[in-house]
């Protein structure tokens, strides 16, 4: 998975049962933002943009293919509300971690965490 990036936010929602990394798939809902790209050029040349220090937000409202483009925020999702390897990867984060690169039949996406409830 990709680097802790501090930009989640999400600190005050993580529930007290998520403290460790043996608790991660034991939480019922993520809090996340995605960023989605139909190519796996425009989504590097996204993660480029993050990695250089720009917020994931606001990478995302300009690269992302999304329909809902609200700066890649998808709210809190339970697994099944997901699609698997898109669930697969968003469970395994940490609060303030970002993914790397994940493919799914919508296209290529990169998740950043910001939340996780028990």
């Amino acid at each position: 998975m990709g680097k802790p990036k501090g930009k989640g936010g999400g600190g005050k929602e993580e529930s007290s049962s998520s403290g460790g990394s043996g608790a991660l798939g034991t939480c019922s809902q993520v809090k996340v933002r995605h960023l989605l790209c139909e190519k796996q050029s425009k989504v590097l040349e996204a993660l480029a943009k993050i990695q250089a220090g720009e917020k994931f937000d606001a990478v995302a409202t300009a690269y992302s293919e999304d329909a809902a483009r609200k700066g890649g925020d998808l709210g809190w999702k339970r697994r099944n509300e997901l699609v698997g390897p898109f669930a697969e990867a968003a469970f395994k984060l940490q609060v303030g971690q970002m993914s790397d690169v994940i493919k799914t039949q919508f296209g290529y996406h990169l998740i950043l965490c910001e939340g996780r409830k028990a």
